[in-house]
């Protein structure tokens, strides 16, 4: 399999080239932002963008032909891609999030996905909705999976699923990696945030999956997985739900910006309806809502990094992080999405009409930060009474910690 070992050095010149060429997309992006939704998934040329600027292969593995960057490589380069478009930020968080999962599985299978193809793209749905049976040498899957986002253009998928054994009971719960060709993809995706993330339902009928394809979500979230010894980086030795959390938020931190850019762009000779003409750039309340807003996401943007300081920590030094750090850092993420909304609403409601035109990247902003925030592992509500649980001593609310 190719191998990209480099040293620190190295490794911070490609984090610094990395970034500057997603940067360097913000353009092209926004200019095919409406065409990507009215596909209702990522436009073919997005995705050859991303693969010839590189930015996919942040979160592979290096012995897989990938850049094995940091997490907070990671959550700058999808907030820069986010800030052109929010669909094309959203669906490549998640290609990093199943590239460094795929860190997790054993050889064999990281060999079956990258070993012919190292531009390799996986899409997932993660939640145990699957049903697999324990055969020999294997299991036999199948199930519906909503929300696969981005698997237009994947060429694997990794699927959640409940596996039983012999007499019928649960014995485990993972995800198993398996190729576009076993899965069918439903027309479902209608709706009005993340619209082109293309994340429609996903059908798999009774198909074989060897052993090797199979990670097992205890193991993995106790620290066991198979595959992260094979790597030289610390980054597959990260706690996995906060990790996965992470990969889902990143995008908000663009899509905000994208937002607040554009009402500030919008300022200048817009007058306040109803008043003896107002310039609003001269108003006060203005003044203080930009304020807001950039601090509001400046500091989910420092949440973020902040959370991943004290992942890389307990991963460097091979430690468990600590159940009601866990607990924190899916408040964290959380937090730090819903911010970006707050950042983004006012703005919406002090545009007036031209807030609510479709074509508005305003109005593409809050529609994509609705979709964010209603991703269930974000949901601010369950979040905090999970985490207010475990800071109180209690039983959370969640297996996913």
């Amino acid at each position: 399999m190719p191998a990209n070992k480099v040293g620190s050095t190295a490794k911070a010149s490609l984090a610094s080239e990395a970034l500057a060429k997603a940067t360097a997309l913000i353009p092209e992006l926004t200019a095919g932002a409406l065409r990507t939704i009215a596909a209702r998934k990522l436009l073919p040329e997005s995705v050859q963008l991303l693969k010839q600027a590189g930015v996919i292969k942040v979160l592979q593995p290096g012995r897989c032909g990938g850049l094995e960057q940091s997490m907070h490589v990671h959550i700058d380069v999808v907030a820069a891609v986010a800030r052109g478009c929010g669909s094309t930020g959203w669906c490549l968080g998640v290609y990093h999030a199943h590239a460094w999962l795929m860190g997790l599985f054993g050889e064999q299978a990281q060999a079956d996905v990258y070993g012919s193809n190292v531009e390799a793209i996986l899409s997932a749905v993660l939640a145990p909705r699957g049903q697999a049976k324990k055969v020999q040498g294997g299991y036999r899957l199948s199930g519906f999976w909503p929300f696969c986002s981005g698997v237009h253009h994947a060429q694997w998928v990794i699927l959640g699923e409940l596996v039983t054994g012999d007499e019928g009971g649960v014995v485990d719960a993972g995800v198993m990696v398996i190729p576009v060709a076993d899965i069918a993809i439903q027309d479902d995706w209608y709706v009005t945030g993340l619209t082109g993330t293309g994340s429609n339902g996903v059908v798999v009928k009774d198909i074989f999956v060897p052993e090797h394809r199979f990670l097992s979500v205890p193991a993995a979230i106790a620290g066991k997985s198979p595959g992260a010894a094979l790597h030289q980086s610390n980054l597959y030795f990260s706690a996995p739900v906060p990790v996965l959390a992470l990969f889902i938020c990143s995008a908000a931190i663009g899509v905000a910006r994208r937002g607040l850019d554009t009402f500030k762009a919008k300022l200048p000779g817009r007058t306040v309806s109803y008043t003896f003409d107002e310039k609003q750039l001269e108003m006060p309340i203005t003044h203080i809502q930009v304020a807001e807003a950039a601090t509001r996401i400046d500091t989910a943007n420092l949440i973020l990094h902040a959370m991943v300081d004290e992942i890389e920590e307990h991963a460097v030094a091979r430690t468990e992080m600590p159940f009601v750090r866990r607990a924190k850092a899916r408040m964290d993420c959380a937090y730090a999405v819903r911010l970006c909304l707050e950042a983004i609403e006012p703005l919406v409601l002090a545009s007036s009409g031209s807030g609510l035109a479709e074509s508005s990247p305003l109005q593409m902003a809050i529609r994509d930060l609705r979709g964010i925030n209603g991703h269930g592992l974000l949901s601010l509500p369950t979040n905090a009474e999970m985490y207010g649980r475990v800071a109180l001593g209690l039983s959370p609310n969640s297996p996913l910690i």
